[in-house]
């Protein structure tokens, strides 16, 4: 028996984490195994756990939800191996990742296939996406490996709009609005094609260590300042002493709370300077 394994893409706040919980709703009797690098990047809907146990969160009506973190291939043989077996696996990919890489690896485990590459393209935010060009190669290469790119938030701006930019970032490819996108749809079988190789770095992480209290607000506004920042998220000591939790997204970042045992430390995800 061979697993077909759809995997889903798309640049930060595409919202791939809407799609998913759409599609275990919509399950209706398959059993879908969903892989995620952490739990903390996919909030599957409360309602839909059952129950948890280590990487594997067992989900409403035999679904599954397994995070990989640095080892794909042991989840997905891990996945594989489930007795009952999933019908269908769905591989939610970071917002940096490029899909095309992943689609090609996930061949290599037997028992498993590539069923198709879903790529969703964010209407509200591609035009500036494209326009950046510390971004632009990441978010060509993702729309370029697609065999279906889907258009969200198309009624928060122009899906037209948003169409054309794909046309000319992705010649060819089938693009549908996310209204459309139905398990049948997103989940079917696509003819396979060669997947582009890999090439350079297209992101880097590094570790702001933090051990000293800090102007929050500071480090926050310099992170988002910079161009080549797409991620940061982390732990901080504050003026007064308290730790307080980072999170940010491109130019949008929070502040809340952390524990008292809370590691110190920001990681922080970049693209290449392309100066």
């Amino acid at each position: 028996m061979t697993l077909p394994l759809t995997v889903l893409g798309g640049y930060l706040g595409s919202g791939k984490t809407t799609l998913v919980n759409r599609l275990l709703r919509a399950a209706d009797g398959e059993r879908i195994a969903v892989l995620v690098n952490d739990f903390g990047e996919l909030a599957v809907d409360a309602d839909l756990i059952e129950a948890e146990d280590g990487d594997i969160i067992s989900l409403a009506g035999g679904c599954v939800c397994c995070s990989y973190g640095d080892d794909l291939m042991t989840a997905l043989l891990q996945i594989r191996d489930m007795d009952p077996a999933p019908d269908k696996i769905v591989l939610e990919a970071s917002g940096i990742a490029m899909p095309g890489a992943i689609g090609a690896s996930v061949g290599l485990v037997p028992g498993i296939a590539l069923s198709s590459i879903v790529v969703l393209a964010d209407a509200v935010n591609l035009p500036k996406l494209l326009a950046n060009s510390y971004l632009t190669d990441t978010i060509e290469r993702q729309l370029a490996a697609a065999d279906l790119i889907v258009i969200t938030k198309g009624d928060l701006a122009s899906a037209d709009v948003a169409r054309d930019l794909i046309a000319r970032a992705a010649q060819g490819r089938p693009v549908v609005d996310g209204a459309e996108a139905s398990n049948n749809l997103i989940l079917a079988q696509r003819s396979a094609r060669p997947m582009p190789e890999p090439h350079g770095a297209f992101h880097h992480t590094k570790l702001l260590s933090c051990e000293e209290p800090v102007d929050i607000e500071e480090i926050a506004k310099g992170l988002a300042g910079d161009p080549t920042v797409v991620r940061a998220k982390g732990c901080v000591l504050s003026r007064t002493g308290e730790r307080t939790l980072l999170q940010l997204s491109g130019d949008n970042w929070t502040l809340s709370p952390a524990p008292s045992e809370a590691a110190l430390g920001v990681v922080v995800i970049a693209v290449p300077d392309a100066s």
